[in-house]
């Protein structure tokens, strides 16, 4: 390793509370990028992230950056474009122009398979070289995030790695896994048993794994790569319900309901994002992780049972 000084936004986050104590462990020198200080060592508070945000001190003596920071959530997505705008994409290349300026050498950023689009259903499992097709304000904000990063790769020497997870599950997610891990506990019927669909997830032990082992990979010719990473397994919806039951010595309970009806059902309450994330299929192709000799380090038994064992509760999300 020719350099081991590295800042991470979203330091605080749900992915950022895993990653940060991860690249210690192996050695690096870990510099948190947050919203709120939380009174931890190499700390740096950087405030609202957008296109003016003053990154000087944050980067200064910095090799790589890791950016999970971004906006996820919110209540009315499709009135809040221009946040996302601002955070999501004008943010990310404010930061990233920055690093380039202040000489860091690999920035890696953190994207999303929702730049695909919600569901593979009727095509092949996507792969870094389909064409973006990203639906809902947050993945089109990844997605023009991920075009500026390409273009700023062809002005700058700095080494750009744009990752792309699907659900990230472990210990303090929230989202869709927080839902289902409720509902679970709480002994609810889930409607869910006649669905027959084929998703990816990723631990989020994976994806901590992968982002080291970009940050230990060798220069190579390009400036720019782009990875799909996710779990081995991709699974139904039932059967990653009945894997996390299992996982919280609980037993689930499912019900059959015609998927048609259901999909009716979810359309009528306004919940699509749900309908697609639960019905649909969305398939990914990881080779190109794995031929970097990345392999994931957890299966999705193990990776269930630390999300609900694991002692970690983030009180912030980055969900990817």
């Amino acid at each position: 390793m020719i350099s081991n000084r590295v800042l991470v936004t979203g330091a605080n986050g749900f992915i950022g509370r895993h990653v940060t104590p991860t690249l210690g462990r192996e050695g690096w020198s870990v510099r948190r990028a947050v919203l709120c200080s939380e009174g931890e060592d190499n700390e740096v508070l950087i405030g609202f992230i957008g296109p003016d945000t003053d990154w000087s001190a944050a980067l200064e003596g910095i090799d790589c950056v890791v950016h999970l920071a971004a906006r996820v959530h919110h209540k009315h997505e499709e009135h809040a474009v221009q946040l996302y705008q601002d955070v999501n994409v004008a943010g990310t290349l404010h930061l990233a122009r920055s690093a380039a300026i202040a000489g860091v050498r690999h920035f890696i950023f953190v994207s999303t398979v929702l730049v695909h689009g919600r569901s593979s259903d009727g095509r092949a499992p996507f792969s870094e070289d389909d064409p973006p097709t990203p639906q809902g304000v947050y993945g089109k904000s990844k997605a023009a995030a991920e075009a500026g990063l390409r273009t700023l790769a062809r002005e700058h020497a700095m080494r750009i790695s744009v990752i792309r997870p699907p659900l990230v599950y472990g210990a303090g997610a929230k989202g869709n896994f927080a839902l289902l891990t409720r509902a679970v506990s709480f002994g609810l019927p889930l409607p869910f048993a006649a669905i027959h669909n084929r998703r990816a997830f990723v631990a989020v032990q994976n994806l901590t794994s992968f982002i080291l082992c970009r940050l230990a990979y060798p220069q190579t010719e390009s400036n720019f790569d782009i990875f799909i990473v996710a779990d081995q397994e991709q699974v139904s919806t039932p059967e990653f319900i009945e894997r996390l039951a299992k996982a919280s010595g609980k037993k689930a309970r499912m019900f059959s309901v015609p998927p048609k009806l259901l999909s009716t059902m979810l359309g009528m309450i306004g919940q699509q994002s749900m309908q697609d994330s639960l019905m649909g299929s969305l398939q990914l192709n990881t080779s190109k992780a794995i031929a970097t000799g990345w392999q994931p380090e957890v299966g999705l038994d193990k990776g269930l049972r630390l999300a609900l064992s694991d002692s970690t509760r983030p009180t912030t999300l980055a969900l990817y």
